[in-house]
């Protein structure tokens, strides 16, 4: 068997492995809007980690009307000058939703912190009341699920320059991503501090090693359908590859390997 035959026994079997999980996630959303249960998914991550891509391959084949996915752009000066948390929770679930926030109100603890948009007490004020914010989303009713997708160094490398050889994909280009490898510690010390303080019992960080994206995609997806209940769900679909996507033991070791 020779090379390209293995690479496309390799994307076969993660078309076939995908596909069962899709199923898998319209059973998820049939009993969403059946009992009117509220999803709300939070994609975080290094630029070009892949979170565009994870995001396709959860709603391909969900329901439009009932499957949202909030990018919000800059604040406008009135939103600036708003309760920061304002605008976001007017995208927040509504029964029977399942909304999914690619970069979500954690901009304030990575990019915002990094690039400085936002002042030190503007940050400290975040930092201080996301967790409280958060619990009152997950008793109100709505399951909070959140990810953090992390790539290597050299594979953001690779990603950037990719971005910039192909003329499909300019549009991702931004001087915010042009910045990433220049100030990769920068991010990496937000990272670690945001997920050492923003991980609760009732609001856990979900760590993603996404340097290959099919594996990103697989064990994501699973790890999401394991942590919600549905009428029907295949379990023996949904093992997840620990050494992929892991919940945030608070160790910062553990993002290294």
């Amino acid at each position: 068997m020779g090379k390209k035959d293995l690479v496309k026994l390799e994307s076969s079997s993660y078309d076939s492995q995908l596909r069962l999980l899709q199923i898998e996630l319209v059973k998820l959303q049939n009993s969403l809007i059946s009992k009117g249960d509220q999803i709300l998914v939070i994609l975080e991550g290094r630029d070009t980690a892949g979170k565009d891509g994870t995001i396709k391959t959860i709603t391909e084949h969900l329901s439009p009307r009932e499957t949202r996915v909030v990018a919000l752009g800059k604040p406008s000066d009135v939103e600036s000058a708003e309760w920061y948390f304002q605008r976001y929770v007017a995208e927040l679930p509504k029964k029977g939703e399942f909304v999914l926030f690619n970069r979500s109100w954690y901009n304030r603890a990575g990019v915002e912190k990094v690039m400085g948009f936002c002042t030190k007490p503007q940050y400290t004020n975040f930092m201080d009341t996301v967790n409280p914010f958060e619990s009152i989303l997950v008793s109100s009713g709505i399951t909070l699920l959140k990810y953090y997708l992390d790539i290597s160094k050299k594979e953001q490398a690779v990603r950037l320059k990719a971005r910039e050889d192909d003329p499909l994909k300019q549009w991702k280009i931004s001087p915010i991503d042009q910045q990433a490898q220049k100030k990769w510690d920068a991010y990496s010390k937000c990272r670690n501090d945001m997920l050492q303080n923003t991980s609760p019992k009732d609001a856990p960080w979900i760590i993603v090693r996404a340097n290959d994206k099919k594996l990103a995609h697989l064990n994501m997806i699973r790890d999401l359908l394991s942590r919600v209940d549905y009428p029907g769900k295949d379990k023996s679909l949904l093992k997840v590859d620990q050494e992929i996507t892991f919940k945030w033991d608070g160790k910062i070791s553990s993002l290294e390997k």
